[in-house]
């Protein structure tokens, strides 16, 4: 059971945007990882753009499972997993994470932000407290 991405990102308009991303690509070939974190980052931002406001969805794309919560108000997150993650635990962590983002991040800075300019930094810590299935603790 691996978590492969935990992502933020803004459903607006006229596009999605991403706001900030945590990668563990540790477990993939040195030379892959930069093409396996840009087909994350992509097929999130897909995912999250077919996605209604207010939906939760988990679709299989290749050998991952990419679980999508997108809330009434545009936040959105996307969980990549392996197809064993407990489909439960990612919902969790998603809730969880964009409950925290939009306390810590204003409103205003969603249609504009990018991981650049978006100060939060607590994705990598939850990407691998949940790396196991069950946070520990």
């Amino acid at each position: 059971m691996r978590l492969y991405s935990l992502s933020v990102l803004y459903k607006g308009d006229p596009r999605v945007r991403l706001l900030k991303a945590a990668y563990d690509v540790s477990s993939f070939n040195f030379f892959q990882r930069s093409s396996i974190q840009e087909f994350m980052t992509f097929t999130s931002q897909l995912i999250v753009e077919r996605s209604g406001l207010g939906s939760r969805a988990s679709v299989k794309e290749q050998e991952y499972l990419c679980h999508v919560y997108v809330r009434s108000d545009g936040l959105a997150g996307v969980v990549i997993a392996d197809t064993e993650y407990p489909q439960r635990v990612c919902f969790t962590l998603l809730d969880k994470v964009l409950d925290e983002f939009s306390r810590q991040v204003s409103k205003i800075d969603w249609p504009s932000g990018s991981p650049e300019t978006i100060s939060y930094a607590a994705l990598d810590s939850y990407l691998s407290k949940y790396q196991v299935g069950l946070p520990a603790g």
